[in-house]
């Protein structure tokens, strides 16, 4: 009987590990911004390209190729993703600092909530290109 227990508990506990990484293409499709509602914009789109450790972000314009706007480095600690912008194309404050966001992966979705070193908070929906 107690080795049933231990592989239930092995089991329930491997369940509720999560993903070791955020690996793929990711495709912003709207969020919410101090409790503001905004959806994903027209005229263009925005993806996230992460690898094991590390992110890029494009914006795309239609007819055009995409243009880098954001990289960094990221890892993910429990329910908790890190991310450290290291390049920017826009002026940034959080360049260089860590930002904790809680993330979660429902199917082929990812959002991310948080506060912002801005003070901002944050609630972004992102699905997974395929």
């Amino acid at each position: 009987m107690k080795i049933f227990a231990e592989i239930f508990l092995i089991v329930a506990l491997a369940a509720f590990s999560g993903p070791k990484t955020l690996k793929g293409t990711w495709s912003y499709v709207g969020g919410i911004y101090n409790g503001k509602k905004e959806g994903a914009p027209t005229g263009y789109s925005l993806r996230r390209k992460y690898s094991d450790t590390t992110f890029e972000a494009f914006v795309i314009d239609k007819g055009s190729k995409p243009e880098k706007f954001e990289s960094g480095y990221y890892f993910l600690k429990s329910d908790t993703c890190i991310e450290t912008e290291t390049y920017s194309a826009q002026p940034s404050k959080l360049t260089g600092h860590p930002v904790n966001y809680h993330y979660e992966i429902r199917k082929d979705s990812l959002i991310f909530s948080g506060r912002l070193p801005t003070g901002m908070i944050i609630e972004e929906y992102w699905k997974r290109v395929k």
